[in-house]
């Protein structure tokens, strides 16, 4: 078959809308992402980081050998006919039916009555006609908008000729697509055979009618040309598009010195480069290379010699002491509260400046990150339900693999940003906790996740963040909408990281940055508010903004018990932020947690340096003005 251009995504989109086994929907066709053996691993650089490797490894297998950015075109201006303008990742048009615009005829894209018209020079307009439409030559075909996908992470086409038929049937018409009324509602969509005339509402292929309208799933993973043995679940119609056709598994970490010396950290970092260096003059070689592609910043300051002994003692086993691999936070968390963080590593620069002096009994520290990376790896996916964050990975959906068999490279992004780490003081947060008011909250909220849980035929003893969390939590999201509006960033591309822990080594603090693909996380201004006058200022304007929502009384008063929720006092209008920027998907909020709401008044871990709102109403002048 040959092959086409037909759009285009971000690199970084192929790990968190678009990876294997997802479906672009483009203009005018829609298209799978294969599997990753069919990527080509050449034009895909490997990215360093030891600790997302090793975390990688604990999931997938010690068989992962890499992490790896996924292909991109450097010239847009190449010849589309070249090898460089052919560079991507490999897709195949599904689903495999297509609709006449026409004459609604439905057929497979393969069966003779379709044909492409690729236009490589503008792959969004790449579409296929129907030949010989009745209606006309050359009508545009567009793909059946239905499909059917499974728990276990399989996806097929809809099955048109077992929907229409009932099941088996020997009549092999051809069918076609009709619309009976003005909406697009399923109750006004059809499917009628040609030959025999049945015909059926695509209605009754959801919801409880379409457990006896949809045949039994057939394991079918279309990315990787495969049917899985068996599958016991039942199969469910989902339309083109939806969002819970694919929910990707990631992993992320911030890149943190793992080492207590900055040479051994970056031949850590690039030790790819130097596992086969047998001598001072390939060192020589490949200093002088990685130099010249800012591969490896800061290698550069290290004589060739120095650089060698550090290489035989990695090999040898004599390396300087590594801090931790073990755990994604913990060791980030170690770094951020250190007496002395890392001032010039390559990867991490950072700063300390004094707390805001509002904020100094409840605030330990405020760290600003002037330089950062982030590097995430997407592990798997699953289908019609989210993987949901719990203690006990059994309780998840399968998670279906990018490739056939067990991957040896996974794919991975690194984007750059800076961010301002505020860590709180940990009495004042023990203190807080044993308030009866936040009791009875943590209760609240508590009871609300074991029935969400309990909904979805989960634990509910397991996967609880707790009431310190929430509360940390929430005060991310106040912080990050309120320098969304201060300083015109993109809200979408400014992040948190929630560091929540009991026990014997207790945390308590939140990393709010920017991590993005473009300049947007890079430009500075972050870091500028982090000082002590702005970062004060724009914390109390955060906490007084939110003592009042616009939909209050409903949503300071919203009980989470009741209607088996994972948030309290929180909405669109007044807590929650962008999908990309929440660790927890807007769950586990609550901010009466931090300042007085209509409802609760006793719960507020800020009560001493909020001031309270009171309605006062004034006496109308004409044309609703206010009398003075």
């Amino acid at each position: 078959m040959s092959t086409y251009p037909v759009g285009q995504v971000r690199p970084s989109q192929l790990l968190w809308t678009y990876g294997p086994g997802a479906l672009i929907d483009l203009p005018n066709l829609s298209v799978i992402t294969m599997g990753l053996d069919r990527w080509d691993i050449d034009r895909c650089p490997s990215v360093e980081e030891a600790r997302l490797l090793a975390a990688v490894r604990r999931v997938l297998g010690p068989q992962v050998t890499h992490l790896r950015i996924p292909p991109f075109l450097n010239d847009d201006g190449a010849s589309p006919f070249s090898a460089e303008g052919k560079v991507g990742v490999p897709v195949r048009p599904f689903p495999r039916w297509l609709r006449c615009v026409r004459c609604g005829l439905l057929a497979e894209y393969d069966s003779g009555l379709f044909s492409i018209k690729a236009n490589p020079y503008r792959p969004e307009l790449t579409h296929f006609v129907h030949t010989n439409c009745i209606k006309g030559a050359n009508a545009d075909a567009v793909p059946a908008r239905f499909l059917l996908a499974c728990r276990n992470g399989h996806l097929d086409d809809f099955p048109w000729h077992w929907f229409v038929h009932g099941g088996q049937s020997d009549c092999k018409g051809t069918l076609r697509f009709f619309e009976s009324g003005a909406s697009l509602q399923t109750e006004n969509l059809w499917v009628k055979c040609d030959a025999c005339g049945a015909s059926k509402q695509l209605a009754k292929a959801f919801g409880k009618s379409g457990r006896d309208n949809l045949p039994a799933c057939r394991g079918r993973h279309p990315h990787l040309d495969k049917f899985d043995s068996e599958c016991n679940e039942q199969p469910r119609a989902v339309l083109l598009g939806a969002t819970n056709s694919w929910f990707p598994i990631t992993l992320s970490v911030l890149a943190i010195p793992l080492e207590k010396n900055q040479l051994s950290q970056l031949i850590l970092d690039g030790w790819d480069y130097f596992a086969d260096a047998d001598s001072v003059d390939e060192i020589k070689i490949i200093v002088k290379t990685l130099t010249k592609t800012s591969s490896l910043p800061g290698i550069d300051k290290y004589q060739a010699d120095e650089i060698w002994l550090a290489v035989q003692n990695r090999k040898d086993g004599n390396a300087a002491e590594v801090i931790s691999e073990g755990d994604l936070k913990g060791p980030e968390w170690d770094v951020l509260i250190s007496p002395n963080p890392p001032t010039d590593w390559p990867h991490f620069l950072s700063s300390k400046v004094a707390r805001p002096d509002t904020y100094k009994d409840i605030m330990d520290s405020v760290l600003l990150l002037e330089r950062l990376r982030e590097v995430n790896a997407l592990i798997g996916y699953t289908r019609v339900e989210a993987p949901e964050e719990s203690a006990d990975e059994d309780e998840r959906p399968p998670m279906a693999s990018l490739c056939k068999g067990k991957p040896s490279w996974i794919p991975a992004s690194e984007v750059h940003g800076e961010g301002i780490f505020i860590r709180f003081n940990e009495k004042a947060i023990s203190d807080w906790e044993k308030l009866e008011a936040v009791k009875r909250r943590d209760q609240k909220i508590e009871q609300g996740h074991r029935g969400w849980r309990n909904a979805r035929g989960l634990d509910p003893e397991v996967g609880y963040p707790g009431i310190r969390y929430t509360m940390l939590h929430t005060f991310a999201h106040l912080l990050i909408r309120e320098l969304a509006l201060e300083c015109g960033y993109n809200a979408a591309s400014i992040r948190e990281r929630i560091y929540a822990g009991t026990g014997e080594s207790p945390m308590a603090g939140i990393l709010i940055y920017t991590a993005s693909a473009d300049s947007d996380g890079t430009l500075g201004g972050l870091v500028d508010l982090g000082k002590p006058d702005n970062l004060g200022r724009l914390i109390d304007q955060a906490l007084n903004r939110s003592q009042v929502c616009s939909s209050d009384p409903l949503c300071s008063e919203h009980n989470p018990s009741e209607d088996r929720s994972l948030h309290a006092a929180a909405c669109h209008a007044c807590t929650f932020v962008a999908e990309t920027s929440c660790e927890r998907g807007n769950r586990y909020l609550d901010r009466a947690l931090l300042v007085k709401t209509f409802e609760c008044k006793d719960a507020a871990f800020f009560r001493k340096v909020t001031r309270d709102y009171y309605c006062v109403a004034e006496e109308r002048g004409p044309y609703g003005s206010a009398k003075r």
